[in-house]
């Protein structure tokens, strides 16, 4: 074999080694980042509201769908809370002229609770809006959900004048009427209605302004490189205190009161966390959602999500943009906070700041 035929054996050898190599590096750098061994991911499910429609103030009236709901003071279809707010000259109980419709139930001697749980509407729903059914309890003088074992003077049936599906209207509250008598015809009650034209033009009143301050901000961060697994996703997201949803490709950074809403929420590719192998799955975008309305403003909520958003961003080498991929600048996000301030004074303003309860109930 002459020397000519050994040099290009030789180097065709080292050619190949090469492609070899650089195609083994680009795979490996393409590959999803992994987590880190040491680390363990938070895991404890916590139920949190996500979205991220981008990184302006958005006003948007309907609700996200796959959404997870909270109404904090009763829910149509399970026992009530029974930490109410005490009442007050214009806050009897959980139900609240401010943004319900309360119609009085005059009894002629005491019923006891079980005869009113007896005497409860199957669905405490009328159309999309909740319904609610509150005692004047004998001892305690104090408004609230018929408990076994209590006795009360009076009842107050309500059903709420908007939520994010919009104002009550008339076949709404004819429903709520018909279940409202049919529980006071139990109880041997003599209800007392509110004029129904009255109360849907104030539901409809109370809905252009809801509709109209109802801010869900989302921060898209995108790989500006390498993609992300989910279990890398997870463990930098935990490192920051965020634990997982109840849907897969969920996290959320909950309040330090448990039951309250999230303070921020992020979320990912559910194929891919729900893969049956996720360290081989590649997501390349995540979303950081805020549902203003939703949560307290002395969280700081905002700040706390520019910080994540940061913080992420730095770690994971990636980038924070809005939903369209255009990059979110300092000025920009400054914009947005001071966008916010106003809107949580307009809020506070009309007594429905974001985080009380009657907030959560109306921006639901």
């Amino acid at each position: 074999m002459s020397n000519l035929t050994v040099a290009l054996a030789i180097l065709g050898g080292l050619v190949l080694a090469a492609v070899v190599g650089y195609n083994a590096w680009m795979s490996r750098r393409n590959a999803p980042r992994q987590p880190d061994a040491v680390d363990e991911v938070a895991d404890t499910p916590v139920d949190g509201r996500m979205d991220g429609d981008g990184p302006v103030l958005h006003i948007d009236p309907q609700a996200v769908p796959g959404n997870e709901r909270h109404e904090p003071l009763f829910d149509p279809d399970l026992p009530a809370p029974t930490a109410l707010p005490m009442p007050t000259a214009d806050r009897r109980g959980g139900l609240d002229p401010l943004i319900d419709v309360i119609a009085p139930v005059m009894l002629d001697g005491l019923v006891s609770g079980d005869a009113a749980l007896a005497a409860m509407p199957a669905t405490r729903r009328a159309g999309s809006k909740p319904v609610a059914i509150e005692g004047l309890n004998e001892h305690t003088g104090q408004w609230e959900p018929p408990a076994p074992g209590q006795r009360y003077g009076a009842f107050q049936v309500g059903v709420q004048l908007a939520n994010r599906t919009g104002a009550l209207n008339e076949i709404e509250y004819s429903e709520f009427v018909v279940k409202a008598q049919a529980f006071a015809d139990a109880v041997n009650g003599a209800p007392e209605f509110p004029e129904m034209l009255d109360e849907v033009a104030r539901a409809r009143e109370l809905d252009q302004f809801a509709s109209a301050h109802d801010a869900q901000l989302g921060f898209v961060l995108r790989a500006l490189h390498a993609a992300w697994s989910p279990g890398y996703v997870q463990q930098n997201a935990a490192r920051l205190g965020f634990v997982a949803g109840i849907i897969p490709g969920r996290m959320v950074l909950p309040t330090s009161e448990v039951g309250l809403p999230p303070i921020l929420g992020l979320s990912f590719d559910t194929q891919a966390a729900l893969a049956d192998d996720p360290a081989q799955s590649a997501i390349r975008e995540l979303t950081l959602s805020l549902d203003v309305p939703q949560v307290d403003r002395t969280e700081e909520p905002f700040r706390r999500m520019r910080e994540a958003a940061a913080t992420l961003a730095r770690e994971m080498d990636g980038v924070i943009t809005d939903s369209d991929g255009q990059l979110l600048r300092e000025e920009t996000m400054d914009d947005i906070g001071a966008d916010l301030e106003a809107l949580y004074d307009t809020l506070e303003s009309r007594d429905l700041a974001a985080g009380s309860p009657l907030a959560r109930r109306l921006f639901n």
